[in-house]
């Protein structure tokens, strides 16, 4: 791919990639309660959003290398959304994007843009119907068709702009969407537009904000109900099948016809994605067995997923009934551990060599019992395995999970201080979140080896100053650099200082730094702790 493969920029394809991650996650619950085609599971919000979320990921990864352009980021997105696709309206959008993203990627260079995203659109609808076994209208590839028409009528004219596509293939597919139930007799029967075309749509609206700054109008009911309507009461097909088969598959292109077809004698749903020798594959089946020896007869499978939909509804029915909402914090000492238990949090010991594994951070999840749960990491690499625990207790048990990117256990006590469960989620997430970013945080250690910082070269033994993750500061006195540091995190201003005393402050230093501010900064508040945290004598905040 070209720098700016069809003219389309770096800072576009970001941004899209965030607005349509972003709609999906605010849809979500939304989604999953439109879910009973072709099995009433609840999750084609959660799945689509997840995938669209691994595809974000990647790309946002990509867009971090030396050099990245769109040329290299849009084909990261598109390996991303396949590799992370859930369920079968995952795997269909996967397609999808991984369409456009094909298309744009092998642009002309005197190709108009219009005509170039038109193309797109219809490609992705042409092979969205490929991949499934059996297409079935009133679904997602009704509304992807719908928007591909729109696009094309729109570039029969020679000066349509590319905000025109987006703007029409948008309303065709609102459209096409509530049009659905007149198609699915299961849809028209609970009330509800289909669940997947209500993603896609939501992602051609995000499209169309981007190039226009208008937010859409939201797509009713036959009933006139604006969505969402529950499935409550919905139950599984007697004769459907019981299982959810999903794999990532190593093969050659000629292996997959034959593989299709196979799938297809075994159960229904069938959808094989992908090219270049890795595909994803997800089928229905009573027969998981013959499911997984179907794709080892036709390449090499891996990631192999197996969901009971039974468990999976079960799964579903307890999670509503849980209430309330918990926060679960990564703690890196008993001091602080007691702290964040004594504001209300369920603690899961972390810190340096001892960081949860994502099996843990699930477990203490589930083991709140409760419907919501805010997760503090409160440490760069826990933040990784916190995403990955909040995905799989959203994914598995039906629990809404928010990771507040906490990287610094003070800026954790930070959030944590202005959680208030009387608030809906999303605002009370907005308000930590906030916090969080808000508190400046730094810390005082010694080096353990000889190394280059930004402060100039270290010795073993040598005090380091800590800001914002950074070693600013290299000397040899605790005491004095422990002010400097704390000097400059407050040369920015505030109004609380928090200084938590780890477990090698032996000397009474984190008191002498409260005598500092107070003698030095007479207006601010200052409030010491004893974290008892390893390798950090001091751990400091700025609010």
């Amino acid at each position: 791919m070209s720098e700016r493969p069809g003219g389309i920029s770096l800072r576009t394809v970001l941004r899209f990639v965030d607005l349509a991650t972003d709609a999906l996650a605010e849809t979500r619950e939304e989604i999953d309660a439109l879910n009973v085609y072709p099995v009433p599971d609840g999750d084609t919000g959660t799945n689509m959003y997840l995938t669209l979320s691994a595809g974000q990921e990647a790309a946002r990864a990509a867009a971090e290398q030396p050099g990245a352009h769109a040329g290299t980021v849009l084909p990261a997105f598109s390996r991303g959304l396949l590799l992370g696709a859930r369920g079968n309206s995952g795997v269909i959008l996967s397609q999808l994007l991984g369409a456009v993203v094909h298309r744009i990627g092998h642009s002309g260079e005197d190709e108009r843009n219009a005509a170039l995203l038109a193309d797109a659109l219809v490609r992705a609808a042409d092979a969205a119907y490929a991949a499934v076994g059996v297409p079935v209208e009133g679904t997602i590839l009704t509304v992807a068709r719908a928007a591909a028409d729109a696009a094309t009528k729109v570039v029969e004219d020679p000066q349509a702009r590319s905000r025109s596509i987006f703007t029409e293939a948008a309303r065709a597919a609102r459209e096409a969407l509530a049009r659905t139930p007149e198609q699915l007799p299961m849809l028209a029967a609970a009330g509800v537009v289909d669940a997947g075309g209500r993603g896609l749509s939501v992602i051609l609206d995000a499209a169309e904000a981007l190039m226009t700054g208008r937010r859409a109008v939201p797509v009713t009911t036959p009933r006139g109900h604006t969505i969402p309507i529950p499935h409550a009461g919905l139950d599984l097909t007697a004769d459907g099948p019981a299982y959810e088969v999903m794999y990532l598959l190593d093969a050659e292109a000629d292996a997959i016809p034959p593989l299709r077809e196979r799938l297809a004698g075994l159960g229904d749903s069938l959808v094989v994605v992908g090219g270049d020798g890795l595909w994803n594959v997800h089928v229905h089946v009573d027969d998981v067995g013959a499911a997984v020896e179907a794709g080892i007869d036709a390449g090499r499978p891996h990631r192999i997923r197996v969901t009971h939909f039974a468990d999976q509804l079960a799964a579903a029915a307890a999670a509503q009934r849980r209430e309330g909402r918990s926060v679960v914090a990564v703690t890196a000492g008993p001091g602080l551990a007691s702290i964040f238990a004594d504001c209300g949090a369920q603690v899961v010991e972390g810190g340096p060599g001892r960081r949860p594994s994502a099996a843990m951070l699930l477990e203490t999840i589930v083991a709140t019992g409760t419907r919501e749960v805010i997760v503090l990491p409160n440490d760069n690499d826990s933040l990784r395995v916190a995403d990955l625990a909040a995905r799989m207790a959203e994914d598995e048990h039906g629990v809404r999970v928010a990771v507040i990117p906490t990287r610094a256990q003070v800026q954790g006590l930070a959030a944590l201080a202005v959680h208030e469960p009387g608030r809906s989620f999303d605002a009370d997430v907005l308000e930590m979140t906030a916090t969080a970013r808000h508190a400046r945080h730094g810390a005082v250690t010694v080096a353990a080896r000889q190394a280059m910082t930004m402060a100039g070269a270290c010795e073993p033994g040598d005090v380091l100053g800590v800001i914002e993750r950074d070693f600013a500061l290299v000397g040899a006195d605790m005491g004095e650099i422990a002010r400097a540091t704390l000097d400059r995190l407050l040369g920015a201003g505030g109004e609380l200082v928090t200084i938590v005393a780890g477990a090698d402050d032996t000397g009474g230093l984190a008191e002498r730094l409260a005598e500092h501010v107070a003698s030095s900064y007479p207006t601010l508040d200052v409030v010491v702790y004893d974290g008892g945290q390893p390798r950090y004598p001091l751990l400091l905040c700025v609010e």
